[in-house]
């Protein structure tokens, strides 16, 4: 029943894209679902931003939390120049770059619309250096700007029936709300209603690689990250894991990458 459901909600978006409710991402050139505006998605991301840094511990000082912010801010500029180098830069248009470091068990990062940025301390362990950090930003920032929580919001509003395009003052629908606090919530479940999860995160680790190496970091790092990664799964493996390809899928796509992000990589001075 759940397949048939999830087949009949595809069929939807296929047809809702036909007519009024897709947009062509400017990098990958996949048609996305496509019901809310970047800019309310924006406004919403930056409250959420605020509160969770008020509730936490923010590092502030020392070489993790330096190394976050120069690493984030590569990664960033790196961005800049690909959508510079493709004619889409006014894409970025309204991103305002924050980084921080938030001390936590946690194993993961995440990146919400306009380019609000957390890492957990929990995670350095585990990257064990700058390159590895990178290859992880690269990825995350890479689900913000290509626009995939954003995706995923529309599908489920598409499932819940609610909004079209046009219909949604996204701050003052309690539903589109809750939707939006599900799927950007620090603390929700990493999913989507929707099968295109698997798609978003390979899009994420093949312009994160890219984008890693603009900056100047060697994309070849991502093997060994991922393969640390995967040593540490077992039954309740790391939030950043969550919903993400089976290890060895992900290594081999990331292998096939390789060549393609090697073009982009020039090693630090």
């Amino acid at each position: 029943m759940k397949v048939n459901i999830i087949k009949f909600l595809g069929v939807v978006i296929i047809v809702t894209c036909l007519f009024t409710g897709c947009s062509r991402n400017p990098i990958t050139g996949r048609n996305q679902l496509s019901l809310v505006s970047e800019g309310d998605v924006r406004t919403l991301a930056l409250t959420q931003y605020k509160q969770v840094l008020d509730s936490a511990k923010v590092v502030k000082t020392g070489k993790n939390e330096e190394m976050v912010k120069r690493v984030g801010f590569k990664i960033a500029a790196a961005i800049a120049e690909y959508y510079k180098q493709i004619g889409q830069a006014n894409e970025l248009e309204g991103y305002a770059w924050e980084f921080n470091l938030i001390e936590s068990k946690e194993v993961n990062a995440w990146c919400m619309p306009g380019g609000k940025v957390v890492v957990y301390t929990g995670l350095l362990p585990l990257t064990q250096n700058e390159t590895a950090l990178a290859i992880v930003l690269g990825h995350e920032i890479t689900h913000a700007v290509a626009g995939h929580g954003r995706e995923r919001m529309s599908q489920q509003m598409m499932a819940q029936q609610i909004g079209a395009i046009g219909d949604i003052a996204l701050g003052n629908n309690p539903t589109a709300v809750n939707i939006f606090n599900q799927i950007y919530s620090p603390t929700a479940s990493v999913g989507v209603l929707l099968p295109n999860s698997r798609k978003q995160e390979y899009e994420a680790d093949h312009y994160g690689l890219i984008f890693a190496a603009i900056a100047g970091y060697n994309p070849q790092e991502a093997i060994a990250f991922w393969q640390r990664m995967s040593a540490m799964g077992g039954s309740k493996p790391p939030v950043i894991l969550s919903d993400h390809p089976a290890d060895a899928d992900r290594i081999a796509k990331l292998q096939e990458l390789m060549p393609e992000a090697l073009k982009y990589y020039k090693p630090r001075k």
